[in-house]
């Protein structure tokens, strides 16, 4: 790819049939791209790409396991600390014989390095190996990384990793914690009367969930709470049905939030510039629904406003 991208920017710059701001896009284009500053650039986002595209493509599912979502955050992070302590050499190794077989200048690394978009200062002794070493490749990780800490805080990380103790299949599940869980982060959602009684239906709802033939199977928390409310258990346990519900609510990504606007900006157009909120809000909720709304008949969307109240006529759907 990058062979055949300079080809085509060396045609162009080299076609007199094409305008002379064309050639000069291309010859400005050329000049960026077989520099070994473009070449560093180019291999080390690719190192850090590779690293994070597990846990983006995760990311962007509508529903997403919080167990698997943490294992993935951690992973990504544990990942990108070994490439910022231990690939620093490969890096420069791999760019170097990039450039050798391209026939890219490799500057010296010991001397100075000079920044052209800034005033030189004599006091200033960085070398070409400092600028990419430290102002390059450590301040690229370290801005990854302190963007997987802003979007996954400490206490988003304690939530979320004691929100993984509720599976009672797994050695992880912890009344204690749970307990923890439902007392310090949903404080307004239950009671001490209620979380006494969370405290007493865990125990019989970890025994229940093992025993179960249809339970023991599901993949995660959200398929159990499904499988709760499918199997009549949740009556019997409406206190961890509850803290279940409330748990798989978390929004993990903001993918879901993200389409919703998209789809704000198809349904609201020029046109319907006027459109009030609630209209708004049913045609957002028909549009991002629209797989469940497909399944809606027009004859049922008719009898249901027929029965909203009395009227002269009745409504029917007429073939054109």
């Amino acid at each position: 790819m990058f062979a055949a991208t300079v080809a085509v920017l060396r045609g162009i710059a080299s076609d007199r049939s094409v305008s002379k701001y064309s050639r000069g896009d291309a010859v400005g284009s050329l000049k960026i791209v077989i520099s070994f500053d473009f070449v560093f650039i180019l291999h080390l986002m690719e190192k850090i790409m590779k690293i994070t595209d597990v846990l983006c493509k995760k990311l962007q599912y509508k529903s997403l396991d919080i167990l698997n979502a943490m294992d993935s955050v951690s992973n990504t992070k544990v990942l990108l600390g070994e490439l910022r302590e231990h690939g620093w050499d490969s890096l420069l190794e791999e760019v170097k014989s990039f450039c050798v077989k391209h026939e890219i200048d490799i500057p010296d690394l010991d001397r100075k390095y000079v920044d052209v978009t800034k005033s030189r200062n004599k006091h200033d002794n960085t070398t070409t190996l400092h600028h990419y070493k430290v102002d390059v490749f450590s301040v690229a990780i370290d801005q990854q990384l302190s963007e997987l800490n802003d979007r996954f805080s400490t206490q988003a990380t304690e939530l979320l990793t004691l929100c993984s103790s509720l599976d009672p299949r797994h050695e992880s599940f912890d009344i204690p914690k749970i307990s923890t869980l439902a007392e310090k982060l949903y404080p307004a959602d239950f009671s001490s009367q209620e979380l006494a009684q969370l405290e007493s239906q865990l125990p019989h709802f970890q025994l229940d969930v093992c025993n179960h033939p249809e339970l023991m199977t599901l993949p995660s928390i959200a398929c159990l709470t499904k499988g709760l409310v499918k199997t009549g258990k949740a009556s019997s346990y409406p206190m961890v049905d509850r803290l279940l519900r409330l748990v798989i609510t978390l929004p993990v990504s903001t993918a879901t939030a993200e389409r919703a606007f998209s789809a704000m900006k198809i349904v609201k157009t020029c046109l319907r510039s006027k459109m009030g909120d609630d209209l708004l809000r049913h045609c957002m909720i028909i549009y991002i629904g629209k797989k469940l709304a497909a399944k809606i008949s027009s004859d049922e969307i008719i009898n249901i406003f027929d029965l909203i109240g009395n009227r002269r006529g009745h409504f029917k759907l007429i073939e054109m």
